[in-house]
């Protein structure tokens, strides 16, 4: 009983696109290994697995192609008018492929660095040619383009290790204004994640129709937790105007 030849050739597609999928998952097994023996940025780690991804996705089209009997030279000269319109609606992919070059080139952020673009905020978790997720400090997986990099500021929170945490405070007038802000300073001192070297200082901002408003400014060399530091330094205020 001869066996149909469209079974064969789905059989033979099947087998294609599975050992394309085996080898890329060998291949990004063996990337992600040599890269902890040499200690590399996860940041290179997956882009280079990127690299490999769409490499074989692209040998494994050509081999089912090839295979099909359509001789992929000629399909590329035969686009023509296609061509061109598939080029202007992909531009903007090649765009954000240049923007990821730029990126990685200027090492302007990497994975794990704490940043703002387009009025978001997050975590970078991963990076590639095409776009960058971050994940939220309320634990939103955002997708940013790459092409936003180019086109608008991004703000790097962590790119140095020390960060300044700003507090404003609103101080009562009944209060003995030298007084509180030597125990501001003294109080913000004792919190184990302020450092030393730098000390907490304290500017008079305004007066307003509640109080004198101030600044605390702290330093510290944790800047991935400003948010957890800014709100343990308010609790450690109000404890020190409720005495």
């Amino acid at each position: 009983m001869a066996i149909n030849p469209i079974l064969i050739d789905i059989i033979t597609i099947g087998v294609i696109l599975i050992a394309a999928y085996v080898i890329i998952k060998i291949i990004n097994y063996f990337i992600k290994k040599t890269s902890e023996q040499f200690d590399l940025e996860i940041t290179v780690t997956q882009v280079l697995q990127e690299i490999v991804q769409y490499s074989i996705i692209a040998i494994a089209f050509v081999i089912i192609l090839n295979f099909l009997g359509i001789n992929v030279s000629g399909l590329v000269l035969s686009l023509g008018i296609l061509g061109i319109a598939v080029g202007f609606a992909a531009r903007d992919t090649l765009s954000n492929f240049i923007s990821g070059l730029f990126v990685l080139g200027t090492k302007s952020f990497k994975v794990g660095d704490f940043i703002e673009v387009s009025g978001q905020m997050g975590t970078v978790t991963k990076m590639g040619f095409r776009i960058t997720t971050m994940v939220t400090i309320d634990n939103k997986v955002i997708t940013i383009p790459n092409s936003v990099f180019s086109a608008d500021p991004f703000i790097n929170y962590t790119a140095l290790a020390k960060r300044r945490v700003d507090l404003e405070i609103s101080i009562p007038f009944e209060l003995d204004l030298e007084n509180v802000i030597k125990s501001m300073e003294e109080r913000a001192s004792t919190l184990d994640w302020v450092l030393n070297e730098t000390k907490p200082q304290i500017i008079v901002k305004e007066l307003s129709d509640f109080g004198i408003k101030v600044t605390l400014n702290v330093w510290t060399n944790d800047p991935w937790n400003v948010v957890i530091h800014r709100s343990e330094l308010a609790k450690e205020v109000n404890k020190l105007l409720a005495e």
